[in-house]
């Protein structure tokens, strides 16, 4: 059991991580560097996929460490300490990118302005703190399945 569930768990967790490190380092820049238009529309289908699919697979890695934890029962310190982090992401994203994320989605890509601009701007720098605690989160758990 636990090494199908480690498996899972690390692939599940390690793509998410993966997927959010490229918004940050490689989607951002490049709608940033569509101006315009075409920077608005693409941000736009972005935060509505991304905001449709990514709560459900947090949620789920997010279930998948408390049952690392629960499964480990002594020995799993740094499992939960990971699952509290990734907890905490999930609470910092509902209160904070969330909503700037749901703006961005229901935006009219004619009215992409500047306070808009700057709200996505400020959503990029929450999202970069994020990716670094799901990191610090990942190593902790990896470190926490392997003691």
């Amino acid at each position: 059991m636990k090494p199908t569930l480690d498996l899972v768990s690390i692939i599940l967790i390690g793509s998410l991580i993966g997927v959010e490190f490229a918004v940050s380092a490689f989607i951002a820049p490049v709608l940033a560097a569509l101006g315009g238009i075409g920077e608005a529309k693409a941000t736009r289908i972005f935060a509505r996929r991304l905001g449709a699919f990514m709560p459900f697979w947090y949620a789920l890695c997010l279930i998948l460490l408390i049952a690392e934890a629960l499964l480990r029962r002594d020995e799993a310190g740094l499992v939960w300490v990971a699952a509290a982090l990734w907890a905490a992401v999930i609470v910092t994203t509902v209160f904070f990118l969330v909503p700037i994320n749901n703006r961005i989605a229901a935006m009219n890509p004619e009215a992409f302005d500047t306070s808009l601009r700057a709200e996505h701007r400020r959503w990029d720098r929450l999202h970069r703190g994020r990716v670094a605690v799901l990191a610090l989160a990942n190593v902790l758990f990896l470190i926490g399945i392997r003691l």
